[in-house]
């Protein structure tokens, strides 16, 4: 196995490490995304507005969770097809820096402007 093979391996590694963490995270979270209960009676109002703030957050802090997961999905895509590395717009290199700073990476700097 020659050394960019062995790139491969370790951005495929870490990116399904990025993924793993990001579903463990998802399903310790899933609580405070769920339907908040608007009982009146054991709970006053202010309660019942810090827990709909809570839920927006976490459904909002979901979402993010979802697309980052969607990028990984396809940037492993990407290796597995050989695409890896390449601008989805252009066709370019993405540069080595970018690519170690964001593995999941599917654009150049300028086609990411």
């Amino acid at each position: 196995m020659n050394t960019a093979e062995n790139d491969l391996d370790a951005v495929r590694v870490a990116l399904r490490a990025e993924c793993e963490t990001l579903k463990n995270s998802s399903a310790a979270t899933a609580d405070n995304r769920s339907p908040v209960q608007l009982d009146q009676q054991s709970v006053g109002r202010l309660s019942r507005m810090d827990a709909l703030q809570v839920q927006a957050m976490a459904q909002a802090e979901e979402g993010r969770r979802q697309q980052r997961l969607r990028l990984i999905d396809a940037a492993l895509k990407r290796i597995d097809e050989g695409e890896y590395g390449y601008c989805i717009s252009c066709g370019d290199d993405i540069p080595e820096k970018r690519l170690a700073f964001d593995p999941a990476a599917a654009r150049c700097v300028d086609c990411a402007q």
